[in-house]
């Protein structure tokens, strides 16, 4: 697997200083944690679901969820869970390439009986989400993964989500996320990335963002964010890779506020009707997000639709400016500070270090964009609607 193959030999010529690398599901899970990228959910009862995960693939989507738990109602987990079996051991029979696969189980049992009745079809499982993860009840679901990973031989791994009461409310959420980090720490192996369940979230004060405003902005919900980031994401080599909160919204309604893309930049690149195109679908918000995603430690983002994907892909592509800052960082090995390559900032070689180690890893598996060349450019290239 390799971010952006679906585009043209040609044209990701043009598009990258340094193109990303390849991967696959046998890799250090620290580069399968960034390599994510956009997150695709989909529910377990798709009918078409085997169909759905190859058309995916073939537009660029890393990584997808097939949802046995809020995804679908309670009467349908049965049912669900006969459609993945059958769509996935038909999916294996095709042979074809596939994205990392995971499922969201809504029970810790489900994980043994799912991978059993999968027989060799479980192979293309790279693991489980975790929902409504607590120090609680998030040890059976660690214990079962590691039974079943033992017993298949398969390199299973687990995303648990943080988005129970006792995350959200004030008076419980510092202990149960340093519990939390403890139960993480004792199966740190098997843990991919921590998720963020912002629905759950929002839903313990009865609230739901809309489409013009980010998550950022419901302040109950980003505190929460700022303390499993603080407690989970720490980059003193305690941390995980925290990931983005579900964007939601996939076609436009009445708008309250002006869109939140400058016109410039698509003016500069002779894409204004592409620009209008992300206005109509509600994706200029969800740019917005996911820059703001990034400047509070965040990386990738679960999404649930496949028009969200190039937007998450493109901005996760490193600048040619971000690159060359890092590069000098890492440079240097005794500290001090310097003027950046592009003589528009300072660079710190101890404090900035960290930030320039994790922005290496991300050009790894996404590249380094071509000096001069925009997210609009890297948009319109891996299918920005």
């Amino acid at each position: 697997m390799r971010h952006f193959d679906h585009i043209d030999a040609a044209r990701r010529k043009h598009l990258f200083y340094r193109h990303p690398r390849s991967f696959d599901r046998h890799d250090d899970p620290a580069v399968l944690a960034v390599a994510l990228g956009a997150t695709l959910y989909t529910p377990a009862t798709r009918p078409g679901l085997a169909d759905d995960v190859e058309r995916a693939a073939r537009r660029g989507v890393m990584s997808m969820v097939v949802c046995l738990e809020d995804a679908i109602a309670d009467d349908e987990v049965e049912a669900g869970e006969a459609n993945l079996v059958a769509q996935l051991r038909a999916l294996d029979g095709r042979g074809t390439d596939v994205p990392l696969l995971f499922v969201r189980v809504r029970d810790p049992r489900q994980i043994g009986d799912l991978l059993g009745l999968l027989g060799d079809a479980a192979a293309l499982i790279s693991g489980f989400v975790l929902p409504k993860f607590s120090a609680v009840a998030g040890g059976a679901f660690l214990d079962a993964l590691e039974d079943a990973a033992v017993r298949t031989g398969l390199p299973l791994l687990a995303m648990p989500v943080i988005e129970s009461p006792e995350a959200v409310y004030a008076e419980t959420r510092a202990e149960m996320l340093h519990d939390v980090a403890r139960l993480l720490a004792k199966h740190r192996s098997r843990i991919l990335a921590v998720r963020l369940g912002a629905t759950d979230m929002s839903a313990a004060y009865g609230l739901r963002r809309p489409p013009d405003l980010t998550i950022y902005d419901i302040r109950p919900v980003a505190s929460v964010i700022c303390d499993v980031v603080n407690i989970l994401g720490r980059a003193d080599g305690t941390g995980y890779v925290v990931t983005g909160p579900v964007w939601e919204y996939f076609s436009a309604g009445e708008r309250m506020f002006k869109p939140q893309l400058r016109q410039s930049p698509f003016e500069a690149q002779q894409a204004v009707p592409l620009r209008q195109r992300l206005i109509t679908s509600d994706l200029d918000g969800l740019i917005r997000e996911v820059h703001l995603d990034k400047a509070n430690g965040l990386t990738g983002k679960t999404v649930i639709h496949p028009s969200h994907v190039a937007a998450v892909h493109a901005l996760s592509v490193v600048t040619h400016e971000e690159y060359c800052d890092a590069a000098d960082i890492l440079g240097v090995a005794g500290g001090g500070a310097m003027a950046s390559s592009y003589a528009n900032k300072m660079n710190e070689a101890k404090p900035h270090r960290a930030w320039a180690q994790r922005l290496m890893l991300r050009a790894q598996v996404f590249g380094v964009a071509a000096e001069g060349v925009t997210f609009v450019e890297l948009l319109e290239a891996a299918g920005g609607q």
